[in-house]
């Protein structure tokens, strides 16, 4: 007997939560109250948004931006552009005018879905992307300014369509999702998602030894969705059914502990920081919020404290799952359970949580290895460091339209994550490449803000350094040498930044010197800046401010 030769195709997944169980509801935030729109009506605009950008004239394998907060259209576009066939580009909001532009161009994205609030920032930059042929305006009804004869309000786009909407039949491995990462020097990087990476993503996430998502859940997406399409909740989340709660652009902490408490989440995902900001809110307000419902908090980004992880587990009776992966992976790469093996079971508490604050394990399908800087493997004995390697279905294997081959040993992807491994198989991030700076989940280039501050006249060196950070995990200072008699202020090293350069990855503090140190090679030696200014006892501004 042979099987079916089914394409792996997101249309044969993303539809059927809606068909299961349409009553279930999608709740978006707003600014008073929140939008409530059933999986039965989702459906039925998704088919109208497909049907209008058909009209429109976009055509299979077209590349369609988002610029847009978490949200029940953002959702809609998550659903159709997959299934029709197209790629969903979701753009950072937090990237510079400098690097929106580069990538909306790299792209060739011909359509942009815009929250009426960021509309400014794409407007500024639409003389520089002439791809763009249209901005649809998603708005909340919080203005009603007309639009210009290159925008239409989204509403009025999807409003004459028919209900229904006929996915073709694809190659599975057709493109559906496209994410930009900036964490690595130069200019920002695309990785492509098919149809084929995604759905086998979307059916390991939901797994019970996975991130256990069921169709009884109510699934509350911190994350970003322009950020690694949202760690692919909305996808699963979809497929399965469950109820999604979507705090659009509401992010302070307590209105998420508000939200969560009245719609009775039961997991959400973000980054530390979030959870840090909730654990204050709730320790402030004793009894004040219900959060019975609330199981499990997974958790990426960067690593969270222990502590913390133990603070929910003992307070709240909560499970904080850590996870690892990147925008190459998909991104689910590790995850961290409490419990993660049957043989936990017989593990103390203290040897659970030990657990917990490791990277976690691979999911299946995935294979990773570390290895010494001539390609050898090294023993997974948690002691041995080396390149942590990883490959499997749904990690990137190119970048789009951007040769990286230092990037790729045969098959695998090169982390630039610098690892061991246990006898466990548990991961264990050890280090990371130091030309990168990981704040609040985003990660900046160190190298790259070194290259624009030397562009500025009477710079004659610059070396720009993590230091850690409570609440953002680390942030950038810039170490600068000045030309002998060099009139150049700090205040005017961050203005010449601010030119390309978004405010979230400016440096906190310019430090000028005489001289850096330099290696054998003569170059930068950024490992004894960083030793030095642990030396010194240094600190942050915004820490010594305080």
């Amino acid at each position: 007997m042979t099987t079916q030769k089914t394409p792996l195709l997101m249309s044969r997944i993303l539809h059927r939560g809606a068909t299961l169980d349409p009553d279930v509801e999608i709740i978006t935030l707003q600014e008073n109250g929140t939008h409530r729109q059933t999986l039965k009506k989702t459906a039925k605009r998704v088919s109208k948004l497909a049907n209008a950008l058909n009209d429109y004239g976009i055509e299979v394998g077209d590349k369609i931006g988002s610029f847009m907060w978490n949200n029940y259209r953002h959702l809609e576009l998550y659903q159709a552009i997959p299934s029709m066939g197209c790629v969903l580009h979701t753009l950072n909001i937090r990237l510079s005018p400098h690097d929106l532009t580069y990538i909306i161009n790299h792209a060739s994205d011909r359509i942009i879905f815009v929250d009426e609030d960021l509309l400014p920032a794409i407007e500024s930059i639409l003389p520089d992307t002439p791809s763009v042929e249209l901005l649809v305006i998603c708005r909340h009804g919080e203005t009603q300014e007309a639009s210009a004869s290159n925008q239409i309000d989204y509403e009025d786009f999807i409003r004459q369509y028919p209900e229904k909407f006929v996915w073709p039949d694809l190659d599975e491995n057709s493109p559906m999702g496209l994410c930009y990462t900036s964490g690595t020097t130069g200019k920002p990087k695309g990785v492509m998602y098919t149809n084929r990476s995604t759905y086998l993503h979307t059916i390991t996430q939901a797994m019970t030894d996975s991130m256990s998502l069921s169709a009884v859940d109510a699934v509350c997406g911190i994350v970003p969705m322009f950020h690694a399409m949202g760690w692919g909740l909305p996808f699963s989340a979809s497929m399965l059914g469950c109820k999604q709660v979507m705090p659009h652009r509401f992010m302070d902490p307590e209105r998420l502990v508000q939200l969560m408490s009245q719609e009775e989440v039961t997991i959400s995902a973000g980054v530390p920081t979030i959870w840090q900001g909730i654990k204050a809110i709730l320790e402030e307000n004793p009894g004040k919020y219900n959060l019975d419902n609330l199981t499990r908090l997974t958790c990426g980004g960067s690593a969270p404290p222990i502590s913390l992880m133990r603070w929910y587990a003992d307070e709240l009776g909560i499970e904080m799952v850590q996870g690892w992966g990147m925008t190459e992976t998909n991104p689910l790469g590790t995850l961290s359970r409490k419990i993660a093996k049957r043989s936990h079971l017989s593990l103390s508490e203290e040897e659970q949580f030990e657990n917990t604050g490791k990277a976690g394990l691979l999911m299946p399908g995935l294979e990773m290895e570390i290895v010494d800087e001539n390609w050898d493997p090294v023993p997974h004995d948690g002691e041995s460091v080396g390149e942590l390697l990883i490959r499997g279905p749904w990690i990137c294997s190119e970048y789009y339209n951007d040769e990286q081959p230092e990037k790729f040993h045969g098959d695998w992807l090169i982390t630039g994550g610098i690892a061991k491994i246990d006898s466990e198989e548990y991961l264990i991030i050890a280090d990371r490449s130091k030309d990168l700076i990981k704040t609040g989940g985003e990660w900046i280039s160190s190298v790259d803000l070194e290259n624009h501050i030397v562009a500025l006249e009477g710079v004659q060196q610059a070396a720009v350094v993590a230091q850690p950070h409570p609440k953002w995990d680390e942030r950038p200072v810039a170490v600068v040498v000045l030309v002998q008699g060099a009139n150049v202020t700090a205040d005017l090293i961050l203005k010449h930044c601010s030119e390309i350069f978004a405010k979230w990855q400016l440096p906190d503090d310019i430090i000028f010197v005489d001289q850096l140190p330099l290696t054998s090679t003569g170059k930068i030696d950024k490992k004894t800046i960083r030793s030095n200014l642990m030396d010194e006892n240094y600190q942050l501004p915004e820490l010594r401010a305080g």
